[in-house]
C-alpha cells in the first residue's frame, strides 16, 4: 500500500518518463525523516535528473513543500540502476575456430578516443571565442 507522498512522487515522475510502468518509489523512515527512493528505467534517468539536475532539484523542492504541509522532512534519492556503465565493453567476438571470446577495449584506445574528443572540443571552443557577439 503506497502512501500519499509516494503517490505524489509517482504521479509527477510518471508524467515525465517514457516508461511509466518502471517507476518505483520506496519509502523508509530514518533519523533524518522520510527517505523516498526513486527507481526508473535506465533510459529515463536523464529525464528525471534533467539538465544540470534541475528536474531532480525541482522534485526535491516540491517534496519540501509537501513536507511543510505534513510536518515531515523528506529526502529524495534517485537510484542509478544502469548496468551498462562499465569501463570496458563486453562485446563478444568469434575466432576462426568458432569459439566466442569477450573483447575488451584497451585503456590505450579509451585514452586515444578521449584525447581526440578533447582536441575537437578545444578547437570548437576556440572557434567560438573568435566570434564577435
Amino acid at each position: 500500500m503506497s502512501t500519499i507522498d509516494q503517490q505524489f512522487v509517482e504521479y509527477i515522475v510518471k508524467s515525465l518518463v517514457n516508461h511509466p510502468d518502471d517507476v518505483v518509489v520506496d519509502r523508509q523512515i530514518d533519523e533524518k525523516g522520510v527517505l523516498l527512493t526513486l527507481t526508473v528505467n535506465p533510459e529515463d534517468l536523464g529525464r528525471v535528473i534533467g539538465k544540470r539536475g534541475v528536474t531532480a532539484q525541482s522534485l526535491r523542492t516540491l517534496l519540501r513543500a509537501f513536507g511543510t504541509k505534513n510536518d515531515a522532512r523528506y529526502n529524495l534519492k534517485i537510484v542509478n540502476n544502469d548496468e551498462d556503465r562499465e569501463n570496458y565493453s563486453a562485446e563478444v567476438s568469434q575466432s576462426d575456430d568458432g569459439a566466442t571470446q569477450p573483447v575488451k577495449n584497451s585503456p590505450d584506445e579509451d585514452v586515444e578516443n578521449e584525447s581526440n574528443l578533447t582536441k575537437t572540443t578545444r578547437k570548437e571552443l576556440a572557434e567560438l571565442d573568435d566570434l564577435d557577439i
